[in-house]
């Protein structure tokens, strides 16, 4: 035990639930979200990706990824002295930001586990209905190493370039979201459209699954954000209280926007609404007021819902489930909005010191750096696995569908 550090239970205890909660935004959670979003031949292959991305993501993390994270290291990427875990034992501990509290460094693995395994798991949307799961689960090996654990050292650990320089992300507004939509806008270029991308209709199979997928997406984002305060205090209860104000102001955002320019509000735009909302509330869930997060939220949906009732389309971008339309524009959005919400005057819990200007540049600079960093090192991996293996399907195995292409199983034998 380090000296002058003491194992709290409580925090402890708080942090193992926001771990399981994070867990299971993604299995179930994802799963059901992108399995009813795509066409019924598609279903099991969707969600085997996000259950093979889970498996991969664990093991690189616990492998070498934990370490190139957050053990030491330089400004761009951590060191090696915590290959395997072998340094780290149940005693071990891992400090808060309360003076002399800690919890099990193990607990601190596990949860930023979580982060890494859901985010490699939202790129698999933008390329559904047409990858192979062999090249996926490569691309996610050779990506949490090259693009993911790198970015979260610089935003996270306290070594890192972006953390030391300023750069607000209470819980991932640039780690994750617009690391995953860089990844996923990259991979599109790669793969290309879906067969019959704007020729022939594509709609979800079970907006049902949607729906509770979207609700356990939801609940699981309360372990997201809160549990990103790493304590049960103030700030997780400010986090918490913002997980629930943005995305309503997203839902109601883009289902509004949908009734003014279609004349009807749908399910289906109620339930990306909430996630734009959470997306863009991310990065600033633990320094933004309730009011603040309302805003956020709703801007966040204001501009995923243009991107993808419009700009996509115009832009002829096959992005199957609006991972880089949500997940990327929500968090650069989110990102740079949390130097504004976190303006006192705006009811933010920033310092009465804060500068609004300098903070903007810092969340510009922070948003410009995970673009580049995700894209650059997205492009050499997809580059390298389009070398070692077929990316996609034949024309009549992607039209017979992936579930019997890739897994030789149907979700549906009726």
């Amino acid at each position: 035990m380090a000296a002058g550090l003491t194992i709290d239970s409580g925090n402890t205890a708080w942090m193992l639930m926001s771990t399981a909660l994070v867990m299971m935004m993604m299995l179930p959670g994802l799963a059901l979200f992108y399995g009813g979003l795509v066409r019924a031949k598609n279903l099991l292959s969707v969600m085997s990706q996000v259950l093979g991305i889970a498996a991969v993501a664990i093991l690189v993390w616990i492998g070498w990824g934990y370490s190139l994270a957050f053990a030491g290291g330089w400004a761009m990427v951590g060191g090696l002295s915590k290959l395997g875990l072998a340094t780290v034992d149940g005693d071990s501990p891992w400090a808060l930001p309360t003076a002399g509290q800690a919890i099990p460094e193990l607990v601190f693995v596990a949860f930023q586990m979580t982060f890494a395994a859901i985010t490699a798991a939202l790129i698999i949307g933008a390329l559904a209905e047409r990858v192979r799961f062999s090249a996926i689960i490569l691309f996610t090996a050779m990506w949490l190493t090259i693009v993911y654990a790198p970015l979260a050292h610089m935003v996270w650990a306290p070594g890192g370039f972006l953390y030391a320089f300023g750069a607000i992300d209470f819980a991932g507004g640039t780690v994750v979201h617009v690391n995953s939509g860089i990844a996923g806008l990259v991979g599109v270029l790669f793969a290309g459209p879906r067969i019959g991308h704007l020729k022939e209709a594509m709609p979800p199979h079970s907006l049902a699954l949607t729906m509770v997928g979207v609700g356990l997406l939801w609940v699981g984002w309360f372990g997201f954000n809160a549990g990103s305060a790493l304590e049960a205090n103030g700030t997780a209860a400010v986090a918490m209280l913002n997980t629930f104000a943005a995305p309503a102001a997203g839902v109601l955002a883009w289902m509004a926007a949908e009734r003014i320019v279609s004349g009807k509000p749908s399910m289906l735009g109620g339930a990306s609404g909430a996630v734009a909302g959470l997306v863009g509330v991310t990065p600033a869930a633990g320094i933004s007021g309730p009011l603040g997060a309302m805003l956020i939220g709703a801007a966040a949906s204001f501009a995923c819902y243009a991107f993808v009732g419009s700009m996509k389309n115009r832009l002829r971008v096959d992005d199957s489930l609006d991972v880089f339309g949500i997940h990327g524009i929500g968090g650069i959005v989110g990102s740079i909005g949390t130097a504004i919400v976190a303006l006192p005057a705006m009811g933010g819990h920033a310092a009465a010191d804060y500068s609004l200007g300098w903070q903007f540049l810092r969340q510009l600079a922070a948003v410009g750096t995970a673009i580049a960093w995700s894209a650059a090192g997205s492009a050499l991996c997809f580059g390298v696995v389009k070398l070692a293996l077929p990316l996609r399907h034949h024309r009549d195995a992607e039209r017979e569908g992936l579930d019997i292409s890739d897994h030789g199983e149907r979700a549906y034998n009726f």
